[in-house]
């Protein structure tokens, strides 16, 4: 299983699929899939792409997102990283480019369909799925996803406890540009956060 996913991962690191755009646009610069999945974690993060500092890095949430994600995590920086730990695998995992406001654009449509299930399968270890955003919920969670993420995040305990083999947690994203969500929806950092830290330390 361990070398399947191995080779699975290096053909996607390999991947040239957006580059030449079947669904739609090229991607504006040469493909970077940035994916860290594992054979040992319990512990998946599935988020939405990987963004400018990430692209040039090659390392998933090395930036101000990354610090923030670890804080409500409770981990450390080395535990973070430790791939025998967390699995990390984004809808998209190249850099999609940025919008005329600056924003990062959407994960790229072919990256899922070709990579995602694959990659799933080869890491049935995997008991806690944290769906970072829309793109993400709307893969791990289908039906069970509200209308907005606010709605979503915000039904956390009963998707949490429905769900079995895996567990979901749906998050908000945790770029600097939601801080403003953070304030409006308090009852996240005081009722959901700790219950993550809970689940992510019984998982180590």
């Amino acid at each position: 299983m361990e070398q399947r996913l191995r080779a699975l991962a290096n053909d996607a690191r390999a991947c040239r699929i957006c580059r030449d755009a079947p669904l739609g646009k090229p991607l504006p610069h040469e493909p970077r899939p940035v994916l860290w999945p594992s054979s040992t974690a319990r512990i998946l993060i599935a988020g939405q792409a990987p963004g400018t500092k990430v692209h040039a890095s090659g390392i998933p949430f090395d930036d101000r997102s990354g610090d923030r994600l670890r804080d409500w995590l409770g981990v450390t920086r080395a535990e973070f990283y430790d791939n025998d730990r967390f699995a990390i695998l984004p809808m998209g995992f190249c850099f999609p480019g940025q919008d005329a406001k600056g924003g990062d654009l959407p994960p790229r449509r072919e990256c899922a369909p070709a990579w995602r299930r694959p990659l799933m399968d080869l890491m049935p270890q995997i008991d806690l799925v944290l769906a970072i955003g829309i793109y993400a919920q709307a893969w791990h969670m289908g039906k069970q996803r509200g209308v907005s993420l606010t709605e979503t995040v915000a039904r956390w305990r009963e998707i949490f406890e429905a769900s079995a083999a895996p567990h979901v947690l749906p998050l908000p994203h945790p770029s600097w540009r939601n801080t403003g969500w953070l304030r409006r929806n308090p009852w996240f950092e005081a009722d959901l956060v700790p219950l993550l830290r809970t689940e992510v330390r019984a998982r180590f």
